[in-house]
């Protein structure tokens, strides 16, 4: 196929007459598909099913030293969870865990909370600071540029690399201004774009020297054991390690969650950090919970029973993922590849493809899309305030629908691409549509 930009006009009017004629027949087909969020499928939920059998009426409710599950008590979490999560984030030992309910999210949003409200180790709370920022590596996940907006935080875009954050600037803005106080990570198969990063980044993260005393890494692990490939398989260096190594252990907070290894409603979510750290968040969790749900801890130990258990069931999912995700790629090579008007990523892990279209196009492709009947997360949803400077990312999330809805989904999102490419590139050439 022919570059798009190496038409002439008269090439481009007559195929954009074709993309439009077949834009109208997709149309008229009445889809009504979703990808706009990376939620897992009905048939990854089926396999979570037997998790609801191993505590019954008659079931032990006991932990291993005898704790019994339905009452208070181990405000950290049961050790069997904490020991599981351990294992599930890394190397991080399980006396640097605390395991709590069901979303990460809620423990990143209440951590920022804690920090406005309160202060990080004796510092002044930021609530009465002229000024806080983060920074936000870009593309990135939408939730977490939500929290830091929600408390009026200033938030600064870090451009992403196939390595991770760019290392050089966040070093030069964290060493300078104390005013920056944090840095959002996705550290493996990031959101959106499926990056790992590499030793080197882990290594100068750890060894970062702030000029806030109370700077802290929110290192969200979310996809750490989310392979799609057994035999090519991203790992990454336990951040709580090396930050230890470089006398910095109160750096970090590190978050994980089983929302994409069990129900994405109903799982558990930990933190990891020092025991400075760990102490300070317990004691506002004295006041804050009476105890989290021990009996969905001690539920999702005896399902999963250890770290191969879970490996094991993150085999099965990758079973079911792992087709959709090349499906998806296919066409996009099949349909995009050599019209130079488009570029994505091909991750080996986690849950989403990022997609980056020529400036100017991502609105018009989602919006056509969803006239279509295909809803897709909303164009600048990956940078801060929603505003994406260029207009190019758009995050695909090709797990949900099943693979007859997901091939039309694609079929559709390419036509699209093409048609808004085609319309700007006569907008160029100054033809009125």
């Amino acid at each position: 196929m022919k570059a798009y930009e190496t038409l002439s006009k008269d090439e481009l009017i007559k195929l954009h007459t074709q993309l439009v004629k077949e834009y109208e027949d997709v149309k008229g087909k009445g889809l009504k598909l979703d990808m706009s969020r990376g939620k897992p499928s009905i048939s990854q939920m089926d396999m979570e099913m037997g998790i609801m059998d191993v505590l019954g009426s008659i079931a032990d409710y006991q932990t291993e030293a005898g704790i019994d599950c339905r009452n208070y008590g181990l405000l950290e979490g049961i050790p069997e969870a904490k020991k599981l999560m351990a294992a599930m984030m890394g190397a991080a030992s399980a006396e640097s865990v605390i395991v709590c309910g069901n979303s990460s999210l809620a423990i990143m949003y209440d951590a920022v909370s804690r920090c406005m409200s309160h202060g990080v180790l004796g510092n002044t709370p930021w609530c009465k600071l002229d000024k806080v920022k983060f920074l936000c590596p870009v593309p990135g996940y939408d939730r977490h540029f939500k929290i830091t907006e929600h408390f009026g935080i200033e938030m600064i875009t870090i451009p992403m690399t196939e390595q991770g954050p760019d290392m050089d600037l966040v070093e030069e803005l964290v060493g300078k201004d104390d005013a920056v106080k944090g840095i959002w990570c996705v550290p493996k198969y990031s959101n959106p774009q499926g990056y790992s990063y590499s030793d080197e980044t882990v290594r100068r993260f750890a060894a970062l020297k702030p000029a806030a005393k109370d700077f802290r890494i929110f290192w969200d692990n979310a996809y750490a054991i989310h392979h799609l490939y057994e035999d090519v398989q991203d790992e990454i260096l336990d951040i709580l390690s090396e930050c230890e190594k470089t006398g910095s252990p109160d750096l970090v907070y590190e978050f994980v969650s089983t929302s994409k290894v069990s129900f994405p409603g109903g799982g558990v979510a930990a933190v990891a950090a020092s025991k400075a750290n760990l102490d300070e968040i317990l004691k506002s969790m004295t006041i804050q919970t009476i105890g989290y749900d021990k009996l969905n801890m001690l539920r999702h130990v005896r399902f999963f029973k250890d770290l191969e258990g879970l490996k094991e069931h993150m085999r099965r999912h990758a079973q079911i993922l792992r087709p959709k995700f090349e499906a998806v790629l296919k066409v996009l090579n099949d349909e995009l590849g050599g019209l130079d008007i488009a570029k994505w990523t091909e991750p080996k892990g986690g849950y989403f493809i990022s997609f980056e279209s020529m400036e100017g196009c991502a609105k018009a492709i989602v919006e056509k899309c969803k006239e279509a009947g295909v809803v897709l997360t909303g164009a600048g949803a990956t940078f801060p305030y929603g505003k994406d400077p260029k207009d190019s990312n758009i995050r695909l999330a090709p797990t949900f629908p099943t693979p007859e809805e997901l091939s039309a989904a694609a079929d559709l999102f390419v036509l699209c691409v093409k048609l808004v490419s085609v319309e700007k590139l006569l907008s160029a050439c100054q033809v009125e549509l």
